[in-house]
């Protein structure tokens, strides 16, 4: 497992071909097996390819024009990111009225089941990138709008999957644990 998590890496480059649905399927029941407080099971995945990931592309461009009128640059550098990207699966988490605390818990249980297909991903021979800021849209509530998430769910990420356009092969660098730990 510890080499598993080595390996792993945000793949930001895909090749043209679509990801089978079986495959989708898998990364999707994955998720699922996530730890997750009293069992709410608190995500949704919207999973976008064709024409609502061309209409994701056009909420995202209107989204980054807006935002960053004098940078033409940096909204087509943005674009990229996801104009050639063939499978687009949008992550949210339950929101619980009135409990900031479970509402927390949910987003905690969302990210692991985000790790847990990113796992799977790299052992179906699949490249991902967890995005939030920029075109993941995470941020704002034109993507949430747009696939039509209710009013009980935050975005927590937009996952940008394909299959890599090259291996990645540069080793991650990390610092030692040593450094992050206080032992009591």
């Amino acid at each position: 497992m510890l080499d598993a998590l080595k390996k792993r890496r945000a793949i930001r480059q895909f090749e043209t071909r679509e990801v089978e649905r079986d495959k989708i399927e898998t990364l999707l029941e994955a998720a699922t097996f996530a730890p997750n407080d009293r069992m709410r099971e608190p995500w949704h995945f919207y999973v976008l390819q064709g024409d609502s990931l061309k209409r994701y592309e056009q909420v995202a461009l209107d989204y980054l024009q807006k935002r960053f009128p004098t940078k033409p640059h940096l909204v087509e550098s943005s674009m990229e990111a996801i104009t050639k990207t063939p499978l687009v699966i949008v992550v949210t988490s339950a929101i619980v009225d009135g409990d900031e605390g479970a509402t927390k818990d949910n987003t905690f249980a969302v990210s692991s089941a985000i790790m847990s297909m990113w796992l799977m991903a790299e052992k179906l021979g699949l490249g991902m990138v967890w995005r939030t800021r920029g075109v993941g849209l995470v941020h704002d509530t034109v993507l949430h709008d747009s696939i039509g998430a209710s009013d009980g769910e935050q975005l927590v990420g937009t996952l940008c999957i394909g299959y890599p356009a090259e291996e990645s092969t540069s080793a991650k660098k990390r610092t030692p644990f040593a450094e992050k730990t206080t032992w009591l």
